[in-house]
């Protein structure tokens, strides 16, 4: 008898975590609470929050490891953005590109990956998915959870050998598994929100779509304390939004509240994004303010993420994240690869199920070295999460930016001079968590972050802050350089014109 998996949470995550478990043996249930996403009555509040993703090397070689052949199909779906397009305030552009070797993020409709990878999922014959299904409580003892079917009313149980709570920042796993274990956490709702906007696709003459921006640019218009961004979508999940953009607007709580009628926010989107707004079109944009919420923003961080040999939490139940650095998605994808490694690493056998009262020491030992070897690298990318911020709605418009990005990549040439690449390092093997432990040469943070999943986020976050302080330091001894010259040039001149006189 094979061991029963109970996932909870249909996101790609989960259904990335139900595949992954399902090849290795486990018999796969999936509890969501949310409706079939497949379902036209579905559609509406897609509609309504329908944020797009930058999937990139790290989410690609998390579905790579575990099912190629997906991940193949998966990349046909997706638009290829090589850099940020930068809007200023007079409407100029400015394209910055995310890599000296063309690598490029990957825009692609989030409902549209969801969907893909629920039939991933449900093209295993042993995973199984139950929607409209909400998880009431959880005996981790026991290895009993308890469910309600939201459609009948009825609460039933079901018994389990491992849980993982793939539900997101509000996650009821993780709340159950703060009844049994001492978990850290921490969450922080940032004073800024986000609202979903649209620029619809062109038509040309014969009616047919296309693109009104550039489509292989992730367009950003900064704006010092707020910002808006808009992402491609090739085909999506709602055929109206083929060929046109995702926008979202980030500002502050209180920039929002000040736009509370149709005519404040057509005159501040007159003042701050003029150029978007003929794209947007003023219906549609008021549209969208009437209809679509404001969300807030948070970030969670806790450890450890398991509870013995029975469960633990993955993706935004484990390190909600701000999405400004794009990997919210990658992360929790990763989170899949580095839990399956380590399975794979200790040997877990999942053909024989567990009794309550068993203790598998070689379950337990992969997932207490996951929730040790991993929390260094959530709180690594969370933290470049939020400070990321800062620099899409201010920075890349500075020249200290621009300097620092010449710098960055003059080195990155100089001392790296083999490009790294997701096809250079191909499928990571069973087994293998980060295989370049000491990234070699210079190498830029954003590079490491978005196109090195061979390098840990911590890995990654300390050579960039090994990388700034050897250009502090240079900088220092410039300038001190700098003085010590320009005091010998003033000297001489004093010394000549005192010469002159006498």
């Amino acid at each position: 008898m094979t061991r029963k998996l109970v996932v909870v949470g249909a996101g790609p995550v989960g259904c990335l975590a139900a595949v992954s478990f399902a090849k290795m043996g486990w018999s796969v249930d999936i509890y969501e609470t949310r409706p079939d996403m497949r379902l036209p009555s579905s559609q509406a509040a897609a509609q309504q929050r329908s944020i797009n993703l930058a999937i990139s090397s790290r989410g690609i070689a998390a579905m790579q490891a575990i099912d190629s052949a997906a991940a193949s199909r998966f990349l046909d779906n997706v638009i290829p953005m090589r850099g940020r397009m930068i809007h200023d305030s007079d409407g100029n552009l400015d394209s910055q590109p995310y890599d000296r070797n063309g690598q490029c993020i990957n825009s692609i409709d989030r409902a549209l990956l969801n969907l893909g990878l629920l039939d991933e999922a449900l093209a295993v014959n042993s995973v199984h998915v139950f929607f409209q299904h909400k998880i009431v409580s959880i005996n981790f003892q026991g290895r009993v959870i308890s469910i309600l079917d939201v459609g009948t009313g009825k609460e039933f149980e079901r018994g389990f050998d491992l849980c993982i709570g793939a539900d997101g920042s509000y996650s009821i796993v993780r709340r159950q598994l703060m009844r049994v274990i001492r978990m850290d956490f921490q969450q922080e709702y940032i004073p800024h929100e986000y609202i979903e906007l649209k620029i619809p696709a062109g038509r040309d003459n014969c009616n047919n779509p296309y693109f009104l921006l550039d489509p292989n640019h992730l367009h950003i218009w900064p704006r010092h304390s707020f910002m808006l961004i808009a992402l491609p979508n090739k085909v999506s999940y709602l055929p109206s939004h083929d060929k046109s953009f995702t926008c979202t607007l980030f500002a502050p709580t209180t920039e929002f509240e000040k736009l509370s009628c149709d005519d404040q926010v057509l005159s501040w989107f007159m003042a701050h994004f003029s150029d978007a707004l003929e794209l947007i079109g003023t219906e549609g944009l008021l549209n969208s303010f009437q209809r679509n919420p404001r969300n807030p923003l948070i970030s969670i961080k806790a450890k450890p993420y398991h509870y013995k040999d029975r469960a633990i939490i993955l993706g935004d139940a484990a390190h909600s994240m701000v999405p400004f650095y794009g990997q919210g998605l990658n992360c929790g994808l990763e989170d899949v690869r580095i839990l399956t490694a380590l399975l794979h690493e200790a040997g877990v056998d999942p053909t024989t199920a567990q009794d309550p009262d068993s203790f598998d020491l070689r379950l337990a030992g992969a997932l207490s070295r996951y929730s040790e070897s991993r929390h260094g690298d959530l709180v690594a990318i969370n933290d470049l999460a939020m400070n990321n911020y800062e620099e899409m709605r201010h920075s890349v418009t500075t020249l200290a930016h621009r300097l620092r990005r010449v710098v960055d990549n003059l080195l990155f040439s100089l001392t790296s001079r083999t490009p790294v690449t997701l096809a250079s390092l191909g499928t990571f093997p069973a087994g293998v968590t980060f295989p370049s432990r000491t990234p070699q040469g210079w190498v830029p943070l954003y590079t490491m972050v978005t196109f090195r999943p061979d390098i840990s986020y911590s890995s990654a976050k300390r050579k960039a802050t090994e990388q700034s302080r050897v250009i502090a330091n240079v900088g220092i001894v410039g300038s001190v350089a700098l003085g010590i010259v320009s005091a010998g040039v003033a000297w001489m001149a004093f010394f000549h014109r005192t010469r002159s006189y006498s």
